[in-house]
Parts: structure tokens; C-alpha cells; sequence
């Protein structure tokens, strides 16, 4: 299984980041083989045919299983994360990847975003989204027991679609 984090945070090296990285390591039981920080592909996201972009997308097309992670921004996630989104074609460029959704805010107001928003992109980008979202708040991530609450519940899962 090849696991991939994808992150649409514009600050580098996030908290975002890290909290992708500590979720599908929760999942698999290892670190994530790919992490790609979005930010770092710049000014090639605004257009099509840039090279790097393209390589992070066949590599998120070659993952089993990808955590697509962003933090909450105007109720929703990152326009960054969406212009990596509109890279891929609608309906097959996700198409055998186990998509799941992250999102972390600065309080629960925001908990169904991962859902309600960021989910049904994923979907119609051809991901299979088994999963429910996840949210975390995004002072105490690293402690919160959501994060293994889920892991424990959906590992199982993971492992069965990804097989």
C-alpha cells in the first residue's frame, strides 16, 4: 500500500502537515510514503502542464490511500487545495484512491466541513470515499483522542480497500 498526505495549507510546514502525517500513520501503522505540501508547488498550480504539479498528481494517483488535509478558511477549505484539485479530471482522476478528508479549525463550529465540503469533491473527482471526514481542532490535535478514536474505528477499513 502506498499512503500519501496532501496538503492545502499556505503556510509551509503546517500544523496542517503534521496532523495529515500523524493520521495516516494512525491508519497504516507507518509513516506515510509521499507528503505533498502544496504550497510548494507554487505559481505551477495556476495553469496546466507544470511539471512538478504533474508529478504530484500521478503520485496521488498511484497512492491506495491519500489524506487530503486542509485547515478551515472561510468555513471551507483552502483555495489552494482546490486549484491542486482541478488538476485532476472529474469523476477518474481520483478513480482506486482511498480519498480522506481532514480539515482542522480554531473550534467546532466548523466539525461537518470535512463533509460537507471537502468530501464531495473528493467524490466527484472518482475517490472512494468510505470514510467519514475528520475534524480536529487545531490547538490540540496531537492530543486530541479523536485522532485514534478514528484511527481505530475506520484502520480496519483502510486496510480492507486498500488490499
Amino acid at each position: 500500500m502506498t499512503t500519501t498526505v496532501v496538503v492545502g495549507n499556505p503556510k509551509p510546514a503546517s500544523r496542517t502537515l503534521e496532523a495529515g502525517r500523524l493520521l495516516a500513520e494512525a491508519l497504516t501503522g507507518g509513516p506515510a510514503d509521499h507528503v505533498i505540501d502544496v504550497v510548494d508547488l507554487g505559481p505551477g498550480l495556476l495553469g496546466w502542464g507544470d511539471e512538478a504539479v504533474a508529478a504530484a498528481v500521478r503520485t496521488v494517483q498511484e497512492s491506495s490511500l491519500v489524506v487530503f488535509a486542509s485547515p478551515t478558511f472561510k468555513a471551507t477549505y483552502t483555495g489552494l487545495l482546490k486549484l491542486f484539485l482541478d488538476q485532476f479530471a472529474g469523476g477518474t482522476g481520483l478513480q482506486g484512491v482511498v480519498s480522506v478528508p481532514l480539515m482542522l479549525g480554531a473550534g467546532p463550529a466548523h466539525a461537518m466541513a470535512p463533509d460537507l465540503l471537502l468530501k464531495p469533491v473528493l467524490s466527484e473527482l472518482g475517490g472512494t470515499c468510505a470514510l467519514p471526514g475528520l475534524y480536529l481542532i487545531d490547538e490540540s490535535y496531537a492530543e486530541d483522542p479523536k485522532l485514534s478514536d478514528y484511527a481505530k474505528r475506520w484502520a480496519p477499513t483502510v486496510a480492507a480497500l486498500t488490499t
